[in-house]
């Protein structure tokens, strides 16, 4: 299970956003765990932070060790950073806050984190750039935190640089979003201004955002943090336990009101997310395309990013599309179905079927627009029950659309296609949303279909240009791939 599937699992089971740093500092360890003698011994801080987990499993959604910590107590406390690893129930995802920021070391140290330790996710600093994240993104699953603003306030001067209006934490946060996924790649800020967490918020709504620094004396009031730090769904932001109550007698007295509290927050704002927000463009071109208006939707809401992003086949592409998002925006939504709907109308079929998983809801969609039944090849057959290869009614020699969402290689289309031939169905037409282009039209043309996309990524990248979306030099990228 991937750290954000994790996550997010353990969201739902604990109902909590909230996140327990697991940090073996002496100083806040609790005078009634000094029993092996001097204060702060492995032994007695090994004793603290197990009465935590036990305390706190039920009322957490992930457990943040602070890397610094184990590693200011010598070879001794890596053996406890080992053992607290392990004590840590394994349904719950781990951070290790290393905030790491060495590009010489970050290869050894992904390996080390990721496979040796197994860990799910890690905090790093930016300031080396994508090349320091990238080794970090490679294994499967895993996650990366990167540090884009923090409430030390000496550190104004370089993070407000060079003015207020367009500082250098916003402009982390946007480079960022380039160098992974959504599921990849996350972001931890350090504050206690919800006007800098919304600002954050708004370049990236689709980013999980670990927060710090909200307890700080003279901080904001918990609410505000949460109105501007959560997403319209209510999610995406972790929340950190208050050092103190960790040091309490019964933590979890004081974690079960503090969670209370933020799940009515998050219940006000999802309720007041259930109606659909109007996006209105922002451009006017000369020669517009007839689907510009979607392009620019989809790269707002964060479904087209760009960067070096690489590929299930290994391949490394400029720009990564995501559209499982889109079926959480009801009108964007509509509007892709209709796009789809202008292609298909000109088509001669019985049936639509949908490639799974991720256009299943666009063939459920199309179905009920177009009122033609809907099937769908299954990825892999049951071992129990029918064990049907096809799912849905259907009569032998029908004719079959297959709708899907990218066109990358074509492999996961045709072998759609052939699932549905060999149940005696016929197979014309493979309508597709975006193609990647590179000649994969002519590849299914070649295997016996006709193939119609709705977009190419040329048409999306010069759209996206024109509308000042992209720079030159990204534009340019595409121009030379």
């Amino acid at each position: 299970m991937s750290f954000f599937e994790k996550l997010n699992a353990a969201i739902a089971k604990n109902q909590s956003l909230l996140v327990v740093g697991l940090d073996p500092n002496p100083e806040m360890m609790p005078s009634r765990y000094c029993n092996k003698g001097e204060r702060g011994s492995v032994d007695d801080l090994w004793e603290w932070l197990q009465f935590i987990i036990a305390q706190t499993a039920d009322l957490v959604c992930a457990y943040k060790p602070t890397f610094g910590f184990y590693k200011a107590l010598g070879a001794s406390g890596q053996e406890l950073l080992q053992r607290t690893l392990k004590a840590i129930p394994a349904h719950l995802p781990i951070i290790l806050d290393a905030k790491h920021g060495d590009l010489n070391t970050s290869s050894i140290f992904a390996q080390t984190v990721f496979q040796e330790w197994e860990v799910d996710a890690i905090t790093l600093t930016p300031y080396s750039g994508q090349d320091h994240v990238a080794p970090f993104l490679i294994y499967p699953g895993k996650a990366a935190f990167v540090l884009c603003c923090t409430s030390n306030p000496a550190a104004v001067a370089l993070q407000q640089y060079p003015a207020p209006e367009s500082p250098l934490y916003l402009q982390v946060v946007k480079e960022a979003k380039s160098w992974g996924t959504p599921e990849e790649l996350a972001l931890e800020v350090g504050t206690t201004s919800p006007e800098v967490l919304g600002r954050i918020r708004a370049i990236a709504p689709e980013r999980i955002i670990l927060v710090r620094s909200i307890w700080a004396e003279g901080g904001s009031d918990l609410k505000q943090i949460l109105a501007a730090g959560l997403n319209v769904n209510g999610d995406g932001l972790l929340i950190p336990v208050p050092q103190d109550v960790l040091a309490s007698e019964q933590p979890a007295v004081a974690i079960e009101p503090l969670r209370a509290e933020i799940n009515q927050t998050r219940n006000q704002i999802i309720g007041e997310g259930l109606t659909c927000d109007l996006w209105m463009p922002d451009v006017c071109l000369l020669e517009e395309h007839p689907y510009q208006d979607l392009i620019l939707q989809l790269y707002d809401l964060g479904c087209i990013l760009f960067g070096e992003f690489v590929q299930a086949s290994g391949a490394t592409f400029p720009y990564y599309i995501d559209l499982r998002k889109v079926i959480s925006n009801p009108q964007l939504f509509h509007q892709m179905l209709g796009a789809y709907a202008d292609i298909l109308k000109d088509l001669n079929f019985d049936r639509i079927a949908g490639i799974p998983y991720g256009s299943l809801p666009t063939a459920t969609g199309l179905s009920l627009r177009l009122n033609h039944p809907m099937i769908f090849p299954r990825k892999e057959v049951k071992a129990h029950g029918t064990r049907r290869a096809i799912e849905g009614h259907f009569e032998l020699g029908e004719t079959v659309v297959v709708v899907d969402d990218i066109l990358i290689s074509g492999k996961s289309v045709m072998e759609g296609a052939a699932k549905l031939e060999s149940a005696g169905l016929k197979v014309h037409d493979i309508v597709v949303f975006i193609d990647h282009e590179q000649g994969v039209k002519d590849r299914l043309k070649a295997n016996g279909y006709q193939a119609h996309t709705v977009l190419t990524i040329s048409q999306i990248t010069q759209t996206l240009y024109q509308a000042g979306r992209i720079n030159e030099q990204q534009f340019q990228v595409f121009g030379n791939w």
